[in-house]
């Protein structure tokens, strides 16, 4: 076991992504062309920015299983505003006020209710996508209207002909990177993470981190909400009942943050989404249908589960307090 906790995760999870690359090459017509590489990092963009946010709540020992209907119902209301005639600026600035209130309350019912997070955001992303639909709305799927055609270039656009998604993506990882290695806040999420107990005792103010961690992760689900809607024209409020969720739980554990928390960095999220979006490429190409996709990226997530316990075990902290 000693063996094993020496090996770098994101190393071995990187040279994977490059042997996938390089067996994709050479089997696979078109896919190491600029084009494809280009549509293979955008594709993932979204469910990258999605780690981001996932990966911070896991470095601060939780877990946001709300993220992504609460990405759908904040952004996919947003529009609804927009087409009844609610200026962009205001309807953005409600919508985000949603997706961070939700996310508010999910650090209040985790840090000061108690209850554990895998439950807690749980039952609230199931709330939200009840209360979204109910009150907010009643179609499936919101178009873009022609008030909402500014936020078009997040899904459209380029940079020095870079797709904006991919740009969105790096600019996301930039600032997580940022928040964790320069800023106080980054350093306590990390101690909380790492021993909830003793970062109270020095003087870390613990809860006021994990209502902080989702939030944070409720902003950045909804940049991904408006990328995603951008791409599109339009936001799925059906992808709120979809395996989306367990993706981005994947790129997470698979790019190596230890689920005990305390561990891992933007780095991980990176190295998980490029070897997630090779193998995705891979398999849209050899037409493997979504259905053994699925049954694929399940096998590989109870994998890197198994793998993540024998190299970060959980200590008794973790289990008494029951999160993922």
């Amino acid at each position: 076991m000693r063996g094993l906790g020496r090996l770098n995760q994101e190393q071995i999870v990187f040279a994977l992504a490059v042997a996938l690359c390089l067996v994709f090459a050479l089997t696979l017509p078109g896919f190491l062309t600029t084009n494809n590489i280009l549509n293979l990092v955008r594709s993932v963009s979204i469910l990258g920015i999605l780690g981001v946010a996932m990966g911070l709540v896991v470095i601060g020992r939780g877990i946001d299983l709300s993220l992504v209907a609460l990405m759908a119902i904040s952004v996919a209301w947003t529009l609804q505003m927009i087409a009844t005639g609610l200026p962009l600026p205001q309807a953005m600035a409600l919508g985000l006020g949603f997706s961070l209130l939700a996310g508010l309350i999910n650090g209040v019912l985790i840090a000061y209710v108690e209850i554990p997070a895998i439950f807690a955001t749980l039952a609230m992303g199931t709330a939200i996508y009840g209360f979204g639909r109910y009150f907010m709305f009643s179609l499936d799927v919101i178009y873009f209207t022609p008030g909402a055609e500014a936020l078009r270039w997040l899904g459209d656009g380029t940079v020095l002909g870079i797709p904006a998604p991919i740009v969105i993506f790096a600019l996301v990882c930039l600032i997580a990177h940022a928040f964790l290695r320069y800023t106080r806040s980054g350093g306590y999420l990390r101690a909380v993470g790492d021993n909830y107990a003793a970062a109270r005792i020095t003087g870390v103010p613990a809860r006021p981190m994990i209502l902080t961690q989702y939030m944070i992760s409720a902003l950045i689900g909804f940049v991904a909400g408006l990328v995603t809607a951008a791409s599109v024209a339009s936001m799925n409020t059906r992808v709120a009942n979809s395996t989306y969720v367990y993706d981005v739980i994947l790129v997470v554990v698979l790019g190596g943050i230890g689920l005990s928390g305390g561990r891992g960095g933007i780095r991980n999220i990176v190295v998980g989404t490029l070897l997630i979006g090779v193998l995705l490429n891979g398999m849209t190409i050899m037409d493997i249908q979504y259905t053994v996709q699925n049954i694929i990226k399940g096998v590989i997530l109870l994998t890197a589960i198994v793998i993540d316990t024998i190299l970060n075990p959980r200590d008794e902290q973790t289990a008494q307090q029951g999160d993922i």
